[in-house]
């Protein structure tokens, strides 16, 4: 599978788990069963793609893994397995997000 297939698919997969989890305010809504599964993928998912590529856009890794994470605190708190798993991707603490509301409003196209 080329390269690009492959970070494609991790940054589908992860973006998607960002915008699943955004704002659940129970864990009843938020399926443990699916998401431990969705959350392991996402976790061999990153640790298949090359030091290199993770590298050049782990910045955004960190912002959307700590959006993502600021959600499931919010529903399951810091100890949570779960939380603790999806945590081990952040590479750089201060890259995270205030909150799972703090987006860029800028994109990389509107430059």
């Amino acid at each position: 599978m080329h390269i690009y297939t492959k970070i494609y698919q991790f940054a589908a997969s992860l973006g998607a788990l960002e915008g699943f989890v955004y704002q659940k305010s129970r864990a009843e809504d938020l399926g443990l069963s699916a998401l431990t599964v969705w959350i392991d993928n996402i976790c061999l998912a990153y640790e298949h793609l090359p030091a290199e590529a993770l590298s050049e856009f782990h910045y955004f890794i960190d912002r959307t893994v700590g959006r993502a994470l600021h959600s499931l605190i919010a529903v399951l708190g810091e100890e949570h397995e779960l939380v603790i798993k999806l945590g081990s991707l952040i590479r750089d603490a201060e890259n995270m997000p205030e909150s799972a509301d703090d987006f860029n409003k800028r994109k990389w196209f509107q430059e």
